[in-house]
């Protein structure tokens, strides 16, 4: 499934799954072993001191987080969101079109995407005399990227509705080239950026997903 059906049963699937945002009815303890499980992996990186790495993750969740926003929104004013999280398919969801285990994965993508570009991320390929080359950290993003929205594919074709969308005209490319590009443009250029461009690059991103949950999720909005 490349796109969206926008057939009636996607959008009752979808009219269904708002009924189990923030729902506990299907909570269990593997709430609780994938939160350990991450908090171990920043753990042992901020003590090896690998805060470039500590730094992808949290500039690639924090656009995550961003982006999960404004697809509630949308949800919320259209009625259907871009996409969806079926409620069967999670212990807990956070917002329409993410659950807990969706986004504790997003907490830690960044950190592999930024790994991932080995010892010399600056490192360009396809060089020529009149040609710069296609650096490593673009190469790596659109790799990632192209990657997620493969498995996006599996999740949106499972026949429990993992993952739903309803939209014709939204799916897979779409989502590589408006969604999942970014998130690892973000993780593989922002940690070595200058330090006061990273910071205020971050500060915003945070401070603003944390102004729109304060204000939305009290309202119901999202």
């Amino acid at each position: 499934m490349l796109f969206g059906p926008g057939s009636d049963a996607a959008k009752r699937a979808v009219e269904e799954a708002f009924k189990h945002v923030r729902s506990t009815d299907n909570f269990n303890w593997t709430f609780i072993f994938i939160l350990a499980v991450v908090f171990y992996v920043y753990w042992t990186e901020i003590k090896n001191k690998n805060y470039k790495v500590v730094i992808a993750g949290i500039a690639l969740y924090s656009v995550h987080w961003f982006y999960e926003i404004m697809n509630a929104i949308i949800g919320k004013v259209t009625g259907y969101p871009l996409w969806t999280v079926s409620g069967d398919s999670s212990t807990f969801v956070l917002l329409i079109g993410v659950s807990w285990e969706l986004s504790m994965m997003f907490s830690i993508a960044g950190m592999i995407s930024y790994k991932m570009l080995g010892d010399d991320p600056d490192k360009r390929f396809f060089k020529t005399e009149k040609f710069k080359g296609i650096s490593m950290r673009l190469i790596g993003a659109i790799g990632m990227a192209l990657l997620f929205s493969v498995v996006e594919i599996f999740l949106a074709g499972t026949t429990n509705g993992s993952f739903i969308w309803v939209y014709k005209w939204w799916g897979a490319i779409p989502v590589f080239i408006t969604t999942y590009i970014p998130f690892f443009l973000a993780s593989n250029y922002i940690p070595d950026m200058k330090p006061k461009t990273r910071n205020i690059i971050l500060i915003v991103l945070v401070s603003v997903n944390i102004l729109l949950l304060a204000i939305l999720v009290p309202l119901g909005i999202i």
